[in-house]
C-alpha cells in the first residue's frame, strides 16, 4: 500500500506555565521559548497557557512527541526557572484534556491510535470535555450521561434535544476524538488579570460572587490607572480536581468603568452555574486592551451613570492618596446602586 500521500497525523500540545510570580513580561519570554520549538504557537494569556502545533517541528528536530515536549520543558526550566504541565494529542481538545490532568513538571501524551484515544477519553467525566461546563454536566447527568464515553455512545439526535444542535454536535465529535480546529499563530494580545486562590475548596456561591466583585474592583482600578480600556472579560474557574473552565464575553463598549465590568463578570459567573462546585481559584482577565482616549461612551438621558463615573474618579483619587481599598466598594455591581458607597476620608456622599 502506498502511504506516501497519506496526511501526517497532527500533534497538538497544550502547555500551562506555572511561574512563582506572573508578569506580562515573563509570559512573553515563555512564549518566545515555546516559539523556538515551533513557530505555530497560539497564546492563551487568560490562564497562562498556549497551544503549540508540533506536527512540522517533529521532523525538523528529529524527535517524537515525548522527546520534543521534554526539550521544551527543559528549556523553560533552564532559562526561566518555570515549571510547566503539558498535554499532547492529535487534536486541540485531547491536548487540553491531557494538560488538565497533568501536574506541574510532568507531561501526558495521547497517541493517534484510535484505541489509545478512546481509552483516554471514555472514562473522563463529562465536565472534562472542552465546552462542557458544570451547568451542562448537571443537565447531562439528569439523563444518565456522566462520562465522555456516554456522550460518544448517545445518539446525536438525543443530544441535540438536550443541548441544542450546535453544542450537541460539538460535544459528540469531541467525545469521539474529532476536532479539526487549527492552532492559530499570533502575538499575545495585551491584557491584565487578577486572581484569587481560596484557602480551601469553596462551595459558597456568595463567596464566589464577592470574590469576583473584588477582582472587578482591582482590574477596574488598574485599567484606569494605566489609562486603558478593555474590550472583553474572561473568567477562569479552577476546581478541586485541577480542571478549569473559562468563559469570555465581549463588553457592549470598551471600558474601564467598574459597574460595566461587573455586569459582564456577573453574567460570566452566572453562566458557569457554580452553585455546588468546589472552586479552588478564580481569575478575571481584561482582554484586548486599548488606550483610554479611544473610549466611545454612549450618551443616555439617565444621569445616574455620569454620577457613578464621577464618584469612581473620586474613589480612585482617594485610593491613590491613602491606600488601595480605603474607599471600600463603590457600587461596582449595578444592583448595589449608590446605596453601597463607602465613606472616603475628606469626602461626603
Amino acid at each position: 500500500m502506498n502511504t506516501t500521500n497519506r496526511p501526517r497525523p497532527r500533534a497538538i500540545l497544550r502547555v500551562h506555565f506555572h511561574p512563582a510570580e506572573r508578569t506580562e513580561e515573563l509570559y512573553g519570554q515563555l512564549l518566545a521559548v515555546t516559539d523556538g520549538i515551533s513557530y505555530r504557537v497560539e497564546p492563551l494569556p487568560a490562564d497562562w497557557s498556549a497551544y503549540v502545533d508540533l506536527t512540522g517541528a517533529l521532523t525538523y528536530w528529529g524527535y517524537d512527541v515525548e522527546g520534543l515536549v521534554a526539550v521544551l520543558r527543559l528549556r523553560l526550566l533552564a532559562l526561566h526557572g518555570v515549571q510547566c504541565s503539558a498535554g499532547a494529542g492529535p487534536t486541540r481538545s485531547i491536548a487540553a484534556m491531557a494538560a488538565d490532568v497533568t501536574p506541574p513538571g510532568a507531561a501526558t501524551v495521547v497517541g493517534d491510535d484510535p484505541y489509545e484515544i478512546a481509552s483516554f477519553l471514555r472514562p473522563r467525566p463529562t465536565a472534562a470535555l472542552p465546552g462542557i461546563g458544570p451547568k451542562t454536566a448537571k443537565t447531562l447527568a439528569r439523563y444518565g450521561i456522566t462520562s465522555v464515553g456516554d456522550i460518544a455512545d448517545t445518539r446525536l439526535s438525543t443530544l441535540q434535544r438536550i443541548l441544542g444542535t450546535t453544542a450537541a454536535r460539538q460535544a459528540h465529535d469531541r467525545a469521539r476524538g474529532l476536532d479539526d480546529r487549527p492552532v492559530v499563530s499570533g502575538a499575545a494580545p495585551k491584557s491584565l488579570s487578577a486572581a484569587h486562590r481560596f484557602d480551601r475548596d469553596e462551595l459558597d456561591p456568595e463567596r464566589h460572587h464577592s470574590t469576583v466583585l473584588g477582582l472587578v474592583q482591582e482590574i477596574g482600578g488598574r485599567l484606569r490607572a494605566n489609562g486603558e480600556i478593555a474590550q472583553a472579560l474572561t473568567l477562569t474557574v479552577a476546581y478541586a480536581d485541577r480542571t478549569q473552565t473559562s468563559r469570555t464575553r465581549a463588553l457592549a463598549e470598551a471600558t474601564a468603568h467598574s459597574p460595566a465590568l461587573a455586569a459582564c463578570a456577573r453574567d460570566l459567573l452566572t453562566g458557569l452555574g457554580l452553585q455546588r462546585a468546589r472552586v479552588r481559584a478564580l481569575t478575571l482577565r481584561a482582554e484586548r486592551l486599548r488606550p483610554a482616549e479611544e473610549t466611545v461612551h454612549q450618551l443616555t438621558l439617565d444621569n445616574r451613570d455620569d454620577k457613578l463615573r464621577r464618584l469612581e474618579t473620586a474613589l480612585d483619587k482617594a485610593a491613590t492618596r491613602y491606600r488601595p481599598g480605603i474607599a471600600g466598594t463603590a457600587s461596582t455591581f449595578p444592583r448595589a446602586g449608590l446605596r453601597r458607597m463607602a465613606a472616603v476620608p475628606g469626602h461626603t456622599w
